[in-house]
């Protein structure tokens, strides 16, 4: 567009105005963010694109502090010859005043920019009472005749009175707002806000539905890459084979575990980290406490026992005895399951009568297995409760970052349930974690397991960029991405409302 839409991001100071333009932007470096007041002293602006078309250019200003004295000075000044000025040149005039430099300094700013917008977004922290300043602002604002959207932010802390400001707001005179939680957006809240903004703006507002749809395309393609880099995280790992040879040494078993596991985790850090950048967060914004996670890594190592509970995932069979067996998880790999560094250890060290006494306690199947293990080559693989380990952390990853606003600093507390949904708990953002280990995922990832060359985590398997041209493979890859892309909650999508033309 050659005449993009210009709107002023106005408001009380400390509301959240530089919070909004974080999450409409998706940039978390833009401005500060701080709980101290006028952190924002200069007007800053943001473009907001479709494709190559430039359709929204947003001012963030800084915050309104003394509006009720402001305010009487514009009185004042109609009281001194100014009556018959109309509302956008009585703020005119007081522009061109001392007090515009010296003691309203700020809220001169914020007028000048409101005079040269098309439209002003009025942020409002609906934690705070409905006080007569806020009126005031919203009398200053509206003399610069310009449609003015409230927005109500914070609406999901529980401290939050939404009503009340929604009866304040409609007494003068303003029957449309938008509430749209900066922290913690709703999954369609960025569509209502552009709807809602779009109504003021009439024939101009057809470019703010351009661009909601075009950003709910965006959020689709995003989902798509992101289930894609799961799901060749977890080919990778399901056809994942180590051979271990002479494993009946003392150490080279427990040496090649250590490795596995090693190389385990650094490739789930991989697709953390891929996730993080798709999403635009970094590690430097997880280190700020936004996900379950330090300085990128999750606090949980992927196989400890914690980790299954925590996640709400129970042993069964074998598993479960190795684990009251005091064997650690990580002997899952290869079949000789759970703890594996400490506990195959102990178990060459002591010889055989070891393994055949906690073998008794182990189960058969199990005891084979151990007893197998200190005879002769190995091959290490990766056990299924592992692999549903893996699922359920990137899966609630990728939730997370969905329901991220980029302007959020506060934690995401990871609440396990049995069910697949996203609460909010004040603005901590509570989003559960999936059970999907059930039907297509593991069948997926059992058939994987049968072609050790899919895996890049050894170069005995096969070099990485190699396998993009498995053509069988990335057909694996691709249906187990659209499975899990069905585990996830819908997206949401456009009311129709956006012309064709």
């Amino acid at each position: 567009m050659t005449n993009p839409l210009r709107i002023a991001v106005v408001g009380h100071t400390n509301t959240g105005k530089t919070s909004l333009l974080r999450t409409l932007t998706r940039d978390a470096g833009f401005g500060e963010v701080s709980p101290r007041p006028s952190s924002t002293r200069h007007v800053e602006g943001a473009r907001l694109n479709l494709g190559r078309e430039l359709i929204v250019e947003l001012y963030d200003t800084p915050g309104m502090e003394d509006a009720i004295a402001l305010l009487e000075v514009l009185d004042a000044q109609a009281e001194g010859g100014g009556r018959r000025l109309d509302g956008p040149a009585r703020v005119a005039q007081f522009l061109q005043s001392p007090a515009a430099v010296g003691r309203f300094e700020q809220e001169a700013k914020v007028l000048r920019q409101t005079l040269q917008s098309d439209a002003a977004i009025y942020v409002i922290d609906a934690r705070d009472p409905v006080l007569a300043k806020y009126r005031d602002e919203l009398e200053i604002l509206a003399n610069c005749a310009v449609p003015i959207l409230p927005l109500l932010n914070f609406v999901r802390d529980p401290r939050a009175d939404e009503r009340a400001w929604r009866d304040a707001l409609a007494r003068l005179g303003l029957h449309v707002q938008v509430s749209f939680d900066t922290v913690a957006p709703a999954s369609a809240g960025e569509r209502v806000f552009y709807e809602k903004l779009a109504t003021l703006l009439d024939s101009r507002g057809e470019a703010l539905l351009r661009l909601a749809a075009g950003h709910e395309q965006e959020a689709r393609e995003r989902r798509m890459a992101a289930t894609q880099l799961v799901a060749e995280l977890l080919i990778d790992a399901a056809a994942c084979r180590a051979r271990v040879e002479r494993a009946e040494e003392q150490g080279v078993l427990t040496e090649a575990l250590a490795e596995f596991n090693r190389r385990m985790r650094d490739r789930e850090q991989d697709c953390v980290d891929a996730l993080l950048g798709l999403y635009r967060f970094n590690r430097h914004d997880v280190e700020a406490g936004s996900l379950p996670l330090i300085e990128g890594r999750w606090r949980d190592d992927l196989f400890a026992p914690a980790t299954l509970t925590a996640l709400g995932i129970s042993l069964s069979g074998g598993a479960a005895a190795g684990a009251a067996a005091g064997f650690g998880v990580d002997l899952m790999l290869g079949g000789t399951t759970l703890g594996a560094a400490a506990a195959i250890g102990a178990l060459l060290g002591g010889g055989l009568q070891t393994a055949r006494r906690f073998g008794r306690r182990l189960g058969g199947a199990l005891r084979q297995k151990i007893l197998g293990s200190v005879t002769g080559s190995r091959f290490l693989r990766i056990d299924d409760t592992i692999l549903q380990v893996l699922v359920t952390r990137q899966l609630f990853l990728l939730q997370a970052l969905e329901a991220r606003g980029h302007a959020a600093v506060a934690q995401i507390e990871f609440a396990p349930t049995p069910a697949t949904e996203s609460t909010t708990v004040g603005t901590l953002a509570t989003v559960s974690a999936p059970v999907n280990w059930k039907g297509d995922v593991p069948a997926i990832l059992r058939r994987a397991r049968e072609y050790p060359a899919w895996s890049s985590l050894y170069e005995s398997s096969r070099p990485y960029d190699a396998l993009s041209w498995d053509a069988e493979r990335q057909r694996t890859v691709e249906a187990l991405a659209q499975v899990l892309q069905g585990l996830l909650p819908p997206l949401p999508t456009g009311r129709g409302r956006v012309s064709k033309s």
